[in-house]
């Protein structure tokens, strides 16, 4: 039996198929993972349609390639890293970081072509990747996040994989009128239901308000008051602003203050403030991966609080899953209905607006009108 090393096999050639404009902005930097999810072995996931494999090197930082093995297409993100490759868990062909096939036991693979990589970004305690043209991506264009990078503020997070359009998520966030319904037992209340809501463009950031005043906090902001060393059962003014930017990040400033001492522009010691942190990354047309957390101004050395924040906070968003996925599923099951849009919808509309609009300028299509 001839057991020398054979020669190069020539790649099969996979025919491209043409594509309707994908419904996300390609050139953008979405949130991919967390640190500890890319530790000591690899992590597939799903971006913007793109099946992507996370690993970090033995020198360091994280790279992301195509979870797509050259040999026989098995998912890279089976496999295990060694050294500075990935190796492939099917028949041990490893690529290096920029995913050119390295090596293969009795095999030559060097001029097997690379497997696409992606360009990487990991700050503010996320690791984030462009899945659009490579030339445009440059860290300067990540929206800069004070809160991550202060010791004035504590922040604690999750993540759930959502099955619905990310753009439902996106409308969920900037109306929230459906705290009142869908979280009554925690931050909702009736007050939400009465307060005018107000939305304005300001630059590339949708922003939608409401204010509160003179109102008793609901279950979750009287737990913030206590965290906060202020009486939980005190009459509060409170507010909620969402801002949205792109591609489809959400964050919305919320809080309550001790009545009549400010409000929104309270002094820190009158007051509970957070920022509800929300990175929207789509995976599939009705898929998507949700980065929850919170930020927040007040005893921020208090991890207790912290960790009780954030089951709370879990649970709130795990009520707004349910109600997403069934939307989804409604959507998917009567794609005839017209869904009807009143004032409470402005802030939604004007971010799927301001969605479409990049879409169609990196597609060079028509801009949609306002």
């Amino acid at each position: 039996m001839n057991t020398a090393p054979t020669r190069d096999e020539t790649p099969v050639s996979h025919a491209s198929v043409s594509q309707a404009p994908a419904p996300w902005p390609r050139n953008a930097w979405y949130v991919a993972a967390t640190p500890d999810e890319v530790a000591d072995k690899p992590l597939g996931r799903r971006i913007c349609g793109h099946r992507m494999v996370f690993f970090r090197p033995e020198s360091g930082g994280v790279v992301a390639l195509e979870d797509f093995c050259p040999h026989r297409g098995a998912p890279l993100s089976l496999g295990f890293r060694r050294g500075d490759t990935l190796v492939c868990g099917y028949h041990g062909l490893a690529v290096d970081c920029r995913g050119k096939a390295d090596n293969m036991p009795g095999q030559r693979v060097q001029n097997f072509p690379a497997v696409r990589q992606f360009p990487i970004v990991e700050r503010y305690g996320f690791i984030w990747v462009w899945p659009g043209d490579p030339e445009q991506a440059s860290p300067d264009k990540l929206h800069h996040l004070e809160w991550a990078e202060s010791e004035d503020w504590a922040y604690g997070g999750g993540l759930y994989h959502i099955k619905c359009d990310y753009r439902l998520m996106v409308d969920n966030l900037m109306d929230l009128t459906h705290e009142t319904y869908v979280h009554a037992s925690s931050i909702g209340q009736k007050e939400i239901d009465e307060a005018p809501v107000k939305t304005r463009v300001e630059g590339q950031e949708v922003i939608t308000s409401r204010m509160m005043d003179g109102i008793k906090a609901p279950p979750f902001w009287r737990m913030a008051l206590k965290g906060a060393g202020l009486p939980e059962d005190a009459t509060v003014d409170r507010w909620q602003i969402c801002r949205f930017t792109l591609p489809s990040h959400v964050m919305i400033e919320v809080g309550v203050a001790l009545e009549g001492h400010g409000g929104y522009e309270a002094n820190r010691s009158k007051k509970a403030s957070s920022i509800v942190v929300d990175f929207i990354t789509p995976e599939t047309e009705t898929s998507h991966h949700y980065f929850w957390g919170m930020a927040r101004q007040f005893a921020v050395e208090d991890s207790a609080l912290t960790d009780t924040i954030r089951q709370g906070q879990g649970k709130i968003f795990g009520e707004d899953l349910d109600m997403l996925e069934r939307q989804q599923q409604n959507l998917l099951d009567y794609p005839e209905r017209q869904l009807l849009k009143l004032n409470i919808d402005a802030g939604g509309a004007r971010s799927r607006l301001m969605i479409n609009r990049a879409i169609a300028e990196e597609e060079g299509s028509a801009v949609p009108a306002a």
